[in-house]
Formats: structure tokens, C-alpha cells, sequence
């Protein structure tokens, strides 16, 4: 095959809402991406949250964007990919623009009038809204809009342009901090996307294939979103009761007995399908991934240097990811999609123990360089994984709950990377030993993701219960 022929086959292969939608993607994960990268300094140092209560609201912004795109995908199915993303970016224009704000005068009376804990973790869950619904539309375009000789590339293409978004956003976050002021960072990245609004408005038309089917009617979205859980009588509402416990530990701080955390979680895992198996175990993957917005910036200012900029170190993820996906792609493209995952999830367990030998701001970079890494050899293929498991119309169900692991792995990877910089770094002053223990937990998740792989996988084309 000489090279023009692939670049032709990308030519070809993709229909004009797939370009749309991914373009539209790249200033969505730079808003997001550079909101998360000045979340925790702007907790901690502008609204003076303490290092537990930083880990645990950065978590809730991490977390319920994801979360949440379980029903976006399920409404997206519904309402049309164009519809759900003119609404998501309107909203997110709206969210982002109220974080920015939070100190604001004209909020004071309602700041005032409510604990701040609760305050902010509810503003800070509104962009969750928006990006729930854009998710699983961009990441559907690019099921629906790509043809079988090219998806795999498409997914490749979907995750460059979420990095480019994911590299810009924190520089744009720097040059905002610097220059504007930590609350105009997000009043950047509500213009952003308040852009991307009327860019879908006016180019995206919704992707269709023959033989596609009519949008599914409220009963059968309920239908399938119940398919896909299990035993949903039994997990949502022990899901419903774990989130009010953890709003409640917010809202008055308080530590829940670990017995009622072990409880639920046995409660949800008796539940759960086998293809819910596999979402739970990779939340582990999240848990250490996004320690680098979590607590990697806190970490950075107080052991490493306190005038570090640290919105630029973390742009170093979403430059590895540019540069290398498409190489490591054609690379590794022989190699199962499971197994792909797998090698990446333990690619980027080990990623941080460059930090916990090497404590620098170098050591930081080539700790997340490393990171990337396994991010790119797992990612795309864990989203055509899943594609191919989706049966005919509920592209935008499954890629929802294709979402799940990363918004567990933010809530509990925030109150965990919370915990352990107060222990180790408060605590002990060992703060370095802190990074043995992500490892330990990507490790963990590594392994139990090889045995699943051997004795309990779903694979592609039957029924994921």
C-alpha cells in the first residue's frame, strides 16, 4: 500500500458530521481541560479549601461529567446527535461562565445563605450536564459517520482531536491565569464553547446509515439503559444512596465507617452484567490517571516549587497524545482490542513511579509523558471495543456508559489523591510515597482486568450481560 492510499481512505471514509462533530470536540476538551487544569490552585488558594476538601470538589467536576454521560448517551439516542450537542454547548457556555463567577458580588446573597462546601459543588456539577450529552454524540458521529475500513483510524483521529483540545486548554488556562486572573479562565472557556454552539448550529447534519432505525421512544431507552446495568432494582438505587452519603460527608464533614462503603459496593457488584464487570474493574485505570489533576498540582506547589506553572506541565499529556496516537495506533493495530487495553492500563500504573524516584519538575513531565503513553495504547481501542458491542441504535447508550470508569475513577480518585497528599505529605512528611501507592492501585486494576480478559470477557457481536 503506498501513502497516498491511506490518506485517501481517511478522505473517503468519513462523511462531513464526523468532521464537524470532532472539530467541535477540540474547543469542548479545551475549555474543559483548562478549567480542570486551574481547578484545584483556584479551590485552594483563591477560596481557601483545605487540601481533603480540594481533592474531593475536583473529583465531583471530574466525576459527574462523566457520570452523567450514562444518560446523556441514553437522551442523545433520542433527542438526535444534533439537537444534543447544540443543547450541550449552550448549557456549558452557561456552567463555565457561573465557576468563574463564584466569588462574583451579585452571587454573594445565595453564597452566603449556604454552606460553601455545597455551593460549589453544586455549581461545579453543571458542566456535567453539558458535556454528558456531547460525549456520547461526538464519539456516536464517529461510529455512525465512519465507514468499516477506517473506524478504527476514525477512533484515532477522535482521541488526537480531544488531545489537542486536552494540550490547548491547559496553555490557554496559563495565559489566562497570568494575564486575566484565575476566574477569567473559565470565563474563556465558556466563550469557547458558547462558539461551538453556533458551529453545530449551522454545519452539523445528523449522521445516518441505511437501515438505520427510527430514534428509540423513552420506553426503550429506559429498556436498554435497564439491559445494560443488570439488575437495576438492586444497583440504582444503591447508587442514588451512595452519592447522597457522599453530598452529605461534603456538607458536613464527617468519615463514613469503611464497612458502609464495602457493603455498597458488594450490593452493586451482585447486580451488575459482565459487561458492567469490566466498566467497574477500569475505574481503577481512572483512579491513577487522574491524579494528575487531582493532586498532582497541589503536590507540585507544595513539595516540589510553589511558583511552578503548573497549567503548562500538565499540557505535556495532551502533546504526547497529538504527536504519537496515530504512530502507536498503526503499531500496536494487530494487537487485540482487550489486550491493548491492558498493556496501556499498566503502562500508565507505572508512569508515576518516575515521580516518586525523581521528585521535579522534570520528573513530573516524564511522569506524565509516560502517562500518555498508556493512554494512547488503550483508549482508542477501548472505544471500538465497546462500539462493536453496541446493537444497532444504542451507539449513544453504550458510549455512555462507555463513560462510567472515567467519572467513578474522578470521585473516587479525588478524595483519594485528597487523602494521601494530607498523609503522606502532611502527615508523615513523605510525600514522594504517595505515588507507590497509585501505582499499587493500577497494579491491581492490571490484573484483575488479564483475568477477566480470560474467563469472563463479552465479546464483540454477543449479548453484554
Amino acid at each position: 500500500m503506498t501513502f497516498s492510499e491511506p490518506l485517501q481512505e481517511i478522505r473517503t471514509g468519513f462523511e462531513r458530521p464526523f468532521w464537524v462533530a470532532n472539530i467541535s470536540e477540540i474547543f469542548e476538551r479545551l475549555s474543559y481541560y483548562g478549567a480542570f487544569a486551574s481547578l484545584a490552585l483556584y479551590l485552594q488558594e483563591k477560596l481557601s479549601f483545605s487540601t481533603e476538601q480540594t481533592g474531593t470538589l475536583t473529583g465531583i467536576f471530574g466525576g459527574m461529567v462523566w457520570f452523567l454521560a450514562i444518560f446523556g448517551g441514553a437522551a442523545a439516542d433520542r433527542l438526535g446527535f444534533r439537537r444534543a450537542l447544540s443543547l450541550a454547548y449552550l448549557i456549558l457556555s452557561v456552567a463555565y461562565f457561573l465557576i468563574g463567577s463564584i466569588g462574583a458580588t451579585w452571587l454573594a446573597p445565595v453564597r452566603n445563605a449556604v454552606p460553601l462546601g455545597l455551593f460549589v459543588g453544586f455549581i461545579l456539577i453543571l458542566p456535567a450536564l453539558g458535556v454528558s450529552l456531547v460525549k456520547p454524540c461526538v464519539v456516536g458521529t464517529t461510529a455512525r459517520a465512519s465507514k468499516e475500513n477506517v473506524r478504527s483510524i476514525g477512533y484515532s483521529i477522535y482521541y488526537t482531536m480531544v488531545n489537542v483540545g486536552g494540550a490547548l486548554g491547559p496553555y490557554c488556562a496559563s495565559w489566562a491565569h497570568r494575564h486575566l486572573g484565575v476566574e477569567n479562565v473559565y470565563r474563556v472557556a465558556a466563550l469557547s464553547v458558547f462558539a461551538m454552539f453556533f458551529f453545530v448550529l449551522f454545519f452539523f447534519r445528523e449522521p445516518r446509515k441505511a437501515g438505520d432505525a427510527p430514534p428509540p421512544s423513552i420506553a426503550t431507552v429506559a429498556r436498554n439503559f435497564c439491559v445494560v446495568v443488570g439488575n437495576y432494582r438492586l444497583v440504582l438505587p444503591v447508587l442514588v444512596v451512595a452519592l447522597l452519603l457522599r453530598v452529605a460527608m461534603l456538607i458536613y464533614p464527617f468519615t463514613a465507617p469503611w464497612w458502609i462503603w464495602i457493603g455498597l459496593l458488594a450490593l452493586v457488584l451482585a447486580g451488575i452484567s459482565r459487561f458492567m464487570w469490566f466498566l467497574v474493574i477500569f475505574t481503577g485505570y481512572w483512579v491513577v490517571f487522574w491524579q494528575q489533576y487531582t493532586s498532582l498540582p497541589g503536590y507540585i506547589h507544595g513539595y516540589i516549587n510553589p511558583k511552578a506553572d503548573v497549567e503548562i506541565i500538565l499540557v505535556t499529556d495532551g502533546v504526547t497524545v497529538i504527536c504519537l496516537t496515530l504512530l502507536v495506533n498503526s503499531l500496536i493495530r494487530k494487537i487485540p482490542a482487550f489486550q491493548a487495553v491492558i498493556l496501556g492500563t499498566l503502562i500508565t500504573s507505572l508512569s508515576w513511579l518516575v515521580l516518586a524516584f525523581r521528585p521535579t519538575i522534570w520528573g513530573a513531565v516524564l511522569s506524565l509523558f509516560v502517562l500518555a503513553l498508556g493512554e494512547i495504547t488503550q483508549q482508542p481501542r477501548y472505544y471500538e471495543y465497546i462500539s462493536k458491542l453496541a446493537p444497532p441504535g444504542q451507539q449513544g447508550t453504550y458510549m455512555g456508559f462507555a463513560f462510567l470508569p472515567i467519572g467513578i475513577g474522578s470521585l473516587i480518585g479525588g478524595w483519594f489523591g485528597g487523602t494521601l497528599v494530607h498523609h503522606f505529605g502532611e502527615a508523615v512528611h513523605q510525600p514522594e510515597r504517595m505515588w507507590w501507592v497509585v501505582t499499587g492501585v493500577g497494579l491491581a486494576t492490571t490484573l484483575l482486568l488479564w483475568i477477566y480478559d480470560r474467563y469472563a470477557r463479552v465479546p464483540p457481536g454477543s449479548e453484554a450481560s
